[in-house]
């Protein structure tokens, strides 16, 4: 009797046990999206969540996402194709824009038209793109100078368009009713020191703004860090947009900060942060908000959760990223919104149609550094761990030509094939010294060779391991581990890339037959 009444309860316990895992297992867990997404500005129209963020020098730039529960997001569209034409986006006489581009976009919802607003600093100008369909478009374009930092673009109830911007001071401008610039004389500082609430001793003053209205009542977010502390959530409020404003620290916490707030259709209200997360880049989280005293309070009981009371997320295949055949049916786009190139490509270099089933990559200039050569195409890593794979061809590469598979950022690592002599081999590069060296070369004695390329992102690990293989199913490592680095060079989580450059004659080729993406890591495919 007794027996059975211990079996019973252990059974009862057990049963507990797992109930409350698999509760917790059906829960969103930060971060929401562990990957490269950085600079977050969220809307909501009716049930639907749309999510502006930023890719620097990447094209087409600035990606828009969409979800319904805020926490499963896919790409559905770019707020452009091609920023400019000028020698720093187009990688031509030694230039680039690594760094810069446009970044920290505003999305907005009025009156039945979406906007979405950066800035450059590669071209010194502001830039509202507007459509009425942000899934499909097509896109209008206002540009204008200067370049205004960091800016909220803001639509109040009297009809008139502000624009916050700055770093530590704010300011704050009225913009023309057609949004082509600024109104002459209403430029203003709004907040002298925005960093205050977070005390005196700051290394990185108040910037990231964004603007909301609730209830009457005005919040303006913003990212600021005490020296020798972390990121740090300052939130100030005002009755009246021109003030006075009142301000406190509102989140610190595992350096989850810069963003702002959404509320959901049943009411219920979150932060939208990130945090640098090493290699990987900057990642976002969710935060829930409680109203009190008319003051938005982020976080239980100050602290980042790992589990929230939303959707579980699905993972970010093939949402965010997403594996490749180069299969293209009559209707398909030449590209899935997943890719991006490096800087801006030269359209008549590459194809998916001149052999069906593959990507063809055309040289068409010499260049003496891979950061400089153009129509390298890439995806966003993701964490904790992940791998890319793909097969190249190489039987129309030229000598001197060099083509594969990198993970991009300023330290770089390769693994590819390279014609020498008119014999290929198949190599591993690596920059991580701050320069490219090549580690190890293996002789190919024939065209087709497998490449593949893991990343351990757990706990800030940050290493990458390549390999080759001549099956595609026994994997062969090559070269050394390479340990990522964050570099502000380039401020861009590692990216996987496809790429083939010509460093002696140009008009060789390579195909690639796919690309496959895992959230796994095994040593082979």
């Amino acid at each position: 009797m007794k027996k059975t009444i211990l079996f019973s309860m252990m059974c009862w316990i057990a049963q507990g046990f797992f109930t409350n895992l698999s509760a917790q297992e059906k829960k969103a867990q930060n971060p929401v999206i562990f990957a490269d997404v950085p600079d977050m500005s969220i809307i909501r129209v009716g049930e639907t969540y749309y999510m502006s963020s930023t890719t620097m020098h990447m094209n087409p730039g600035v990606p828009i996402m969409k979800s319904k529960d805020l926490v499963n997001w896919q790409i559905v569209n770019y707020a452009y194709d091609v920023l400019d034409t000028i020698d720093a986006l187009t990688l031509k006489n030694g230039k680039s824009t690594y760094g810069r581009g446009t970044w920290a976009s505003c999305i907005r919802y009025h009156n039945g038209t979406y906007y979405v607003s950066t800035f450059a600093q590669t071209t010194g100008k502001t830039y509202i793109y507007s459509t009425k369909d942000i899934e499909k478009g097509p896109w209008n374009t206002i540009s204008f100078k200067p370049a205004y930092h960091d800016h909220t673009l803001f639509f109040d109830d009297d009809g008139r368009i502000y624009l916050i911007y700055g770093v530590g001071r704010l300011n704050m401008l009225e913009m023309k009713e057609d949004l082509s610039g600024v109104k002459p004389g209403t430029e203003k500082v709004l907040i002298e020191n925005a960093s205050l609430p977070a005390g005196t001793n700051i290394m990185l003053r108040a910037e990231g703004s964004q603007l909301f209205k609730v209830r009457d009542r005005y919040y303006l977010f913003n990212i600021t860090w005490p020296r020798g502390g972390m990121r740090t959530v300052v939130v100030h409020r005002a009755d009246n947009i021109n003030g006075p404003w009142e301000g406190r620290l509102a989140l610190q916490d595992l350096g989850v900060a810069q963003g702002g707030i959404i509320d959901t259709p049943e009411g219920d209200w979150y932060a939208y942060l990130f945090r640098d997360y090493g290699s990987v880049g900057r990642i976002p989280y969710l935060v829930p908000v409680k109203w009190e005293d008319g003051w938005p309070v982020l976080g239980i009981d100050g602290k980042v959760p790992e589990t929230l009371n939303l959707p579980a997320g699905k993972g970010l295949i093939p949402g965010i990223v997403a594996s490749d055949e180069f299969s293209r049916k009559k209707g398909d786009p030449a590209l899935p919104l997943v890719w991006q190139w490096n800087h801006v490509p030269d359209n008549r270099l590459w194809s998916v149609a001149q052999r069906k089933g593959f990507l063809r990559l055309t040289t068409g200039r010499i260049d003496t550094s891979f950061e400089l050569a153009r129509n390298t195409l890439t995806q966003r890593t993701i964490g904790p761990v992940c791998s890319g794979s793909t097969c190249i061809d190489a039987g129309g590469m030229k000598e001197g030509d060099f083509a594969g598979l990198v993970l991009l950022q300023k330290k770089y690592g390769q693994a590819g094939v390279v014609i020498e002599n008119g014999n290929r081999y198949v190599v591993m590069v690596s920059a991580a010294s701050d320069r490219p060296v090549e580690v190890q070369r293996i002789p190919l004695g024939r065209n087709k060779v497998y490449l593949k390329a893991e990343c351990n992102f757990t706990d800030l690990t940050d290493l990458a391991t390549f390999y080759f293989s001549l099956d595609g199913k026994n994997w062969n490592p090559i070269g050394e581990k390479l340990k990522m680095h964050y570099s502000l060079q380039h401020f861009m989580g590692y990216r996987f890339g496809l790429f083939n450059y010509a460093t002696i004659k140009e008009g060789g080729f390579v195909d690639f037959d796919f690309f496959h993406i895992s959230d796994q890591i095994t040593g082979k495919d």
